[in-house]
């Protein structure tokens, strides 16, 4: 290969909180010999990506549903219950079950099922997601490896809520009367926790604050330390809440977009609110 060189005014880095922080991390110079951004260590720390498990349910009957993720659940939201005052966080149904994903997933526990068995699991299922929140640690982060790879130390925090959502789900789903001629029986779901490598909602890396003893970022996604970095993603996210973070994200940069038009004499454009009839 060989290298190319691209110059800016401006540079906006957008990579996901993962990659951002590793580009910044990888970005060492003798001005900034930490990294880009980094003079106060906190580039790749608090790194965030939720508190997630994937729920089967079986129906006694089959579901044919080929699009399930239609229902959504926030009445946990904000309350845990009367000996539980911290939220819990988000019900969801999630795509449909397919027999390959269980082999994928539980490798040993079905190396000696027959496929048709885990086909007939499939069809009976019923899928649900639980979302919560993990905590901004600080010694949740990303660093490089020796061969400039990704480097993730990461602890679970505030696992409580998790358990309670799912106990919560299992306790919905009786009230409904699912159970008795519906559902199988509680000790017949199957729950698998989402591990650090298979989750998408990672974030925090690069927080904003008003303070760059504690963040890398002030309140316009730029960074306290260069006049012209711009870090746009999920990477500025100081907490990161119960719920997909997508459209927080594309908010936010269209609220940093008017902010770099500005800063160019640009005029920002016309955005009139969506109104739902």
């Amino acid at each position: 290969g060989h290298t190319e060189t691209f110059t800016a005014d401006i540079v906006v880095v957008s990579c996901g909180a993962a990659n951002s922080a590793k580009l910044l991390l990888a970005s060492a110079t003798e001005r900034h010999p930490n990294g880009l951004g980094n003079g106060s260590d906190q580039v790749g720390r608090n790194y965030m990506f939720h508190n997630s498990a994937a729920v089967l349910a079986l129906s006694k009957e089959e579901n044919p549903t080929v699009f399930q993720k239609t229902l959504g659940v926030n009445d946990f939201y904000f309350s845990g219950g009367e000996d539980f005052e911290f939220p819990l966080g988000n019900i969801q149904m999630v795509g449909k079950s397919q027999a390959p994903m269980f082999r994928g997933e539980k490798p040993g526990e079905t190396k000696f099922a027959p496929t048709w068995s885990l086909e007939d699991i499939a069809r009976h299922a019923v899928d649900f997601w639980l979302s919560t929140e993990d905590l901004p640690l600080p010694e949740n982060r990303v660093t490089l490896a020796n061969d400039g790879n990704i480097q993730i130390s990461y602890t679970a925090s505030n696992e409580e809520p998790k358990k309670r959502l799912y106990h919560q789900l299992k306790s919905m789903l009786a009230d409904l009367g699912m159970h008795h001629g519906h559902l199988l029986p509680h000790h017949a779901y199957l729950k698998n926790d989402i591990p650090v490598a298979g989750v998408a909602h990672q974030a925090g890396t690069c927080r904003f604050g008003s303070d760059p003893a504690t963040s890398v970022l002030n309140a316009d996604c730029r960074a306290h330390e260069l006049d012209n970095l711009y870090v746009v993603d999920t990477s500025c996210f100081p907490s990161i809440g119960a719920v997909n973070p997508a459209l927080t994200a594309m908010a936010n940069a269209l609220r940093v977009g008017d902010h770099l038009l500005a800063r160019m004499g640009a005029a920002a454009p016309d955005r009139e609110p969506a109104h739902v009839a």
